[in-house]
């Protein structure tokens, strides 16, 4: 929270009041006095004002307080407008910040409300690689991090996307439309701007420049990333005179910090394990020497909290769909932020020494900033994000970023198919020094694939996107290339320069110096890999024959899931012919556990149809990337197609028999999540006992248990005599008197124990199908047919009893010749 200072009786007096109308006046007469408030008093007075303002509006760290829901905050809500002009970026609360700024007062944030790899990387005695973290700490050890006005802003804004918070009821968030994900999208465009520069502080800084931060104390016992060089905007002023300082420089840092944050905040999160792998040599030597140094010592005080930690810490992170869009539009805008860069800049080095401090941030943004942390971001996306169609955000994410050809500005010919435009050339080096973006990220989205049912038309369009993004003119040459640069021998780069591959962080803050003239493209591709990887990584190439074979593997899938959503909508089809009002005057149907099927298959078709063509186009843009035979493509379709036509939709997925019956092997779970094979679901227990279903008279249900129950107690021995003989009644009473249980005992059945299966089926009358309705109608309609014949009650009972029974009896006779048509 705020920093302890002495508070004038009129600033206390002042923080009273706005706390006592927060509670009872509306929001917009609230913004009003704010307004009035910040333009009439002077800094010294709103300094105690501005931690409790900024909690009151993002809500507490601690989620605790929930603040003005700016998640949940939309263009339909009466206070939506009111908020907005609030805190626009050149709105009231930006100008309060500002004011706060040139006085240079400080705030506190405990160090537990940082990303946990961060909070444990300082609970360890390691300098996060952050410049934002530098000079902020406070010694000896308070668990507290100073920031000016603007950082304490920002951080709070950023933490509210994060923090998991009790809202009331029935508030659903929506992302592109909320409060929250306008003000990102207005900060961004304002403090990054792709057109002209920053726009200065309404509020100048008495000292003239940008003073660097303090230098720390040599008695604090923290290792670092190695000495750590001035950042960018420092470089750049201090070559000039304070009093001519130019204003864009003046002015960046707050674009520099504003990114920072965001990047810490959204993106640094995932297990410690990720954490240690990117650290680079240099730190884990210095973290070695700090560990034996503090081990030598006689008298070791109390280890801190968190010590000795690092190789069990955990991060219990599962960022939500909300979260990623945001990250998202971060990513976008940061590509159309890069690629402002003025043309002449990006192909003549001799205009570097010359750009402005904003140009130079656009130049380094992506690599310095957003690669590392976005890379392993999105790994843990891949390996922890359900198996449904949620998983879409975190997908166009990755393909947002791998396509920054998209973000140019350039108006491109609306006639051109996009799959036809080249990637132009001027992006290999982009690809190149990405590499793993495409390759390892590729790579993960196949082994989701692959475990995704693809009959939903949702998966599947992702399946159609990815390859439709890869199957680009160019894009696969330019990885092809990448990764035989990186595959380029290590003798081949003796001559060139030693075998020391910088991190993206190795170089102290992300804005400081660019990598030398003369570092080729074998140097950068190798460095992004084994900075990201480490340098003991084992690359699986991504036309190399491993994965060549699981591509296939995926082909056959989505063959197999094609095949699949072909029996669903037959299948969807002869439903909806069979609950048609016809289907009331067809024979009841002899099994117990039949059911009509639902009213769901209405839109079945079209999403069918959906499946199909995206399917079918991803199979064609999979064969443009690999390079794929179209006539061996042909022939697996054709045996697959065959194989699925024989009767391999009939089998049971994949068991292994067990003390307890069947049991699925991983095959079998493939099977049953692509729709491939399927155990059917049905009633296990008692016939007579199941439930009554909505095509049934419960009453009848009930009255002829009793009757079929007294026949059977009085006459079953009886009929389990007639059941054993062999001859021509023998048959007949086994048809009538124990055909239920004999086709139950031949379908299909979902895996039981062995105990179930062990109880004996007695022969018993079952008079359930009598009860049934369309039973019912079809003797109404019987009975109305014989009085037009004048035929009587009793003789129409008669005739429909022998008409029954030849029925049933025929039946008996030819039902061999039937199974075998």
């Amino acid at each position: 929270m705020a920093a302890p200072a002495m508070q004038q009786p009129s600033a206390s007096f002042l923080l009273a009041n706005l706390k006592a109308d927060w509670t009872n006046k509306p929001l917009l007469q609230r913004c009003q006095e704010l307004v009035k408030v910040i333009d009439d008093y002077p800094a010294k007075e709103l300094h105690p004002v501005f931690p409790w303002l900024v909690e009151s509006i993002f809500g507490s760290l601690d989620g605790v307080i929930v603040g003005w829901n700016l998640r949940f905050l939309h263009t339909r809500m009466n206070e939506y407008n009111t908020v907005m002009d609030f805190l626009d970026p050149s709105g009231p609360m930006m100008k309060l910040v500002y004011k706060l700024q040139a006085e240079d007062y400080k705030y506190e944030i405990p160090i537990s409300y940082l990303p946990s790899p961060v909070k444990a990387s300082i609970q360890e005695g390691v300098l996060p690689d952050c410049p934002l973290f530098h000079n902020k700490l406070q010694f000896p050890m308070s668990g507290l991090l100073t920031l000016n006005p603007f950082e304490y802003y920002m951080f709070n804004f950023a933490s509210s996307l994060i923090v998991p918070k009790t809202y009331p009821p029935g508030q659903l968030g929506s992302c592109s439309d909320s409060a929250y994900f306008v003000l990102v999208d207005a900060y961004l465009k304002h403090f990054l701007p792709t057109e002209g520069n920053v726009p200065p502080s309404p509020f100048s800084d008495p000292r003239g420049s940008v003073a660097p931060p303090a230098p720390r104390s040599p008695s604090v016992p923290y290792v670092g990333y190695g000495v750590h060089s001035t950042s960018l905007l420092k470089r750049h002023i201090s070559h000039q005179p304070s009093v001519n300082a130019d204003p864009a420089a003046q002015e960046i840092w707050r674009s520099e910090t504003l990114l920072q944050v965001f990047v810490e905040m959204w993106l640094h999160h995932y297990s410690l394990e990720m954490y240690q792998k990117l650290q680079s040599p240099q730190v884990k030597l210095a973290l070695l020497q700090y560990r034996l140094n503090m081990s030598s010592m006689l008298c070791q005080p109390p280890a801190p909290p968190g010590s000795g930690t690092l190789h069990t810490y955990q991060e219990p992170f599962n960022p939500t769909e909300e979260h990623v869009l945001v990250v998202r539009l971060l990513v976008k805008h940061l590509h159309a932020f890069s690629n402002s860069l003025k043309q002449e800049q990006v192909t003549s080095p001799s205009t570097h020494s010359h750009a402005s401090p904003l140009e130079e941030f656009k130049r380094v943004v992506i690599q310095r900033f957003v690669q590392q942390k976005l890379y392993v971001f999105l790994q843990h996306c891949f390996g922890h994000w359900p198996l449904d169609a949620s998983f879409r955000a975190v997908l166009e994410t990755w393909l947002s970023y791998i396509q920054p050809w998209r973000y140019t500005g350039e108006k491109s010919n609306p006639q051109t198919d996009v799959q036809n435009r080249t990637v132009p050339d001027k992006w290999a080096s982009f690809v190149q020094e990405n590499l793993l973006m495409y390759t390892k990220l590729f790579q993960g989205f196949l082994s989701r694939a692959m475990r995704t049912d693809l009959v939903n038309a949702k998966n599947a369009l992702m399946v159609f996107r990815v390859a439709k993004v890869f199957a680009q003119p160019n894009l696969s040459e330019m990885i092809h290339k990448g990764e035989q640069l990186f595959l380029e021998p290590e003798h081949v780069l003796h001559h060139r320069q030693p075998r020391v591959f910088l991190t993206p962080a190795h170089s102290g803050s992300f804005l400081s110096s660019r990598q030398p003239a003369g570092t080729d493209a074998v140097f950068k591709v190798k460095s992004h890999v084994y900075g990201l990887e480490g340098q003991d990584c084992q690359y699986k190439q991504m036309f190399g024959t491993e994965l060549r074979t699981v591509v296939l593997k995926l082909i056959q899938i989505i063959a197999q899931a094609r095949q699949t959503a072909k029996r669903i909508s037959d299948h969807s089809a002869e439903a909806a012919a069979n609950n048609s009002f016809l289907s009331w005057f067809t024979v009841s149907s002899s099994d117990p556990s039949y059911t009509f099927s639902g009213g769901e298959t209405d839109d079945m078709g079209e999403c069918v149809k959906k499946t199909h063509e995206f399917l079918d186009k991803a199979l064609d843009y999979l064969c443009q990337i690999f390079r794929l035979n179209s006539g061996q493509l042909s022939q697996l379709m054709a045996n697959l197609a065959s194989t699925e036509d024989d009767g391999g939709s009939k089998q049971l997925p994949d068991c292994i028999q067990s003390e307890n019956g069947l049991v699925l092997t991983d095959l079998g779970r493939m099977q049953i999540i692509n729709g491939l094979r399927r155990f059917e679901i049905e009633y296990q227990g008692d016939p007579e006992l199941q439930p009554i279903r909505s095509y049934e008279n419960a009453l009848l249900v009930r009255l002829l248990f009793k009757v079929s129950t007294f026949i059977n107690d009085l006459m079953g021995d009886h009929m389990e005599a007639l059941c054993s003989r062999q001859d021509l009644l023998g048959r007949v009473s086994r048809h009538y008197l124990t055909s239920s249980s004999a086709i139950v005992e031949q379908r299909r059945r979902s895996p039981v124990t062995r105990q179930a299966r062990g109880h004996p089926q007695r022969a018993r009358l079952s008079l359930r199908g009598l009860a049934s309705y369309r039973t019912l109608l079809l003797l109404l309609l019987l009975y109305l047919f014989f009085a037009l014949l004048s035929f009587g009650l009793l003789s129409s009972t008669a005739l429909i009893l022998v008409i029954g029974l030849v029925y049933e009896l025929l039946l008996v006779l030819f039902a061999d010749k039937l199974k075998a048509h």
